[in-house]
């Protein structure tokens, strides 16, 4: 039998070494793929200026229709009334939210009394009192929040979101 001369001589510790630094890099690998999240009142993409509504239009625990990047993306903000992460205003309390569920796209409504939006088609819940943070359901991600600005006439701006829009592949216009 003839041998191949490209045939290379491996021996154990070799080949542990190069399973070991294969292991490696596809760990790296998937830490590198992660989301990006970004950091509390810091907008992961940079949407254009968009003014939502005025302090005035907000009553305490009662969501706000609004959309935000654009029309083809529904939004409630809220007056939560205690001041909350990402919250603005002059209690501090004013959030807005994506009211589409990052899961199948199902429209969401906000419960006052445990102050969650709420997903009928397969039951994901999320705190928006912990900035969309998913407490319940199929959901993988928690929900956009809007990052907001409220300026000297009690106007309320969006001006990016912290994640990505369901159905989406970028936050970008």
């Amino acid at each position: 039998m003839a041998s191949c001369e490209k045939l290379v001589d491996m021996g154990r510790r070799q080949f542990l070494r190069g399973a070991g630094i294969g292991m490696a890099s596809a760990a790296a690998a998937t830490v590198v793929a992660q989301p990006a999240k970004a950091a509390p009142g810091q907008a992961l993409v940079n949407y254009p200026s968009n003014r939502l509504a005025n302090i005035a239009d907000l009553a305490l625990n009662e969501a706000l229709d609004t959309a935000y990047p654009d029309d083809a993306a529904p939004g409630v903000l809220l007056k939560l009334g205690t001041p909350v992460e990402g919250g603005v205003g002059p209690d501090g309390d004013i959030v807005g939210f994506s009211a589409v569920c990052p899961h199948k796209g199902f429209f969401m409504s906000f419960d006052p009394n445990d102050k969650t939006l709420n997903c009928s088609g397969h039951y994901s819940r999320f705190d928006c009192e912990k900035g969309g943070q998913q407490i319940w359901g199929h959901a993988t991600q928690n929900l956009p929040q809007y990052i907001l600005r409220v300026d000297d006439k009690g106007d309320i701006y969006a001006e990016g979101l912290d994640e990505l829009l369901y159905g989406r592949l970028s936050n970008v216009l």
